[in-house]
């Protein structure tokens, strides 16, 4: 049933297609439940419970938006002062230079615009995007995962791999076909 063309460049991973998500999710978990970490999932819809069943854990992500959004209030914060206070203090109307309530909309703006833009970038990197190319693209097929098939891919750099024992592990679990990717 697994499709393999010999070649000399190395495999990427072996996928298996199904038809509905509840066989995906089951797969996924059986594969999880055999040793197997390095897998993904493809889905033309959100499956519930998928990401725990490939094994996906918390992201540091929202640490990294709260640093942004504090280096955000920080150098806002600091902006202001070192204008108001240090590089050119004005005395208007008897005010103090250090006005603290007047830093607080400007601190707050910062405070946002980082952390937006930390999310942004953090979640870009964190996802290894832009990708413009990935070796599953050349599993026969995958184009339907953008409409109704579901892809369990098991990577070649698993330390359970096994040319002979991943296909027939795969084809245990009941899929619509199963296929070697080559990188």
């Amino acid at each position: 049933m697994a499709e393999h063309v010999q070649t000399d460049q190395p495999l990427y991973g072996i996928v298996a297609e199904f038809t509905e998500p509840d066989q995906l999710l089951a797969a996924a978990q059986q594969a999880y439940a055999a040793g197997y970490r390095k897998m993904d999932a493809y889905s033309p819809l959100p499956v519930e419970g998928l990401s725990e069943a490939l094994g996906f854990r918390h992201t540091r992500l929202p640490l990294l938006v709260l640093c942004g959004g504090i280096v955000g209030a920080l150098l806002g914060y600091g902006l202001q002062y070192w204008t108001a206070v240090i590089d050119y203090p004005l005395n208007i109307g008897g005010r103090p230079y250090h006005s603290w309530p007047m830093f607080i909309p400007i601190t707050f703006e910062t405070t946002i615009l980082l952390a937006a833009l930390t999310a942004v970038l953090g979640m870009l990197a964190l996802n290894g995007l832009p990708m413009p190319y990935h070796p599953i693209f050349n599993a026969p097929g995958f184009g339907m995962a953008s409409t109704d098939r579901f892809f369990l891919c098991i990577e070649s750099a698993d330390e359970k791999f096994d040319l002979q024992e991943t296909p027939k592990f795969l084809e245990g679990l009941k899929p619509h076909n199963v296929v070697f990717v080559e990188p």
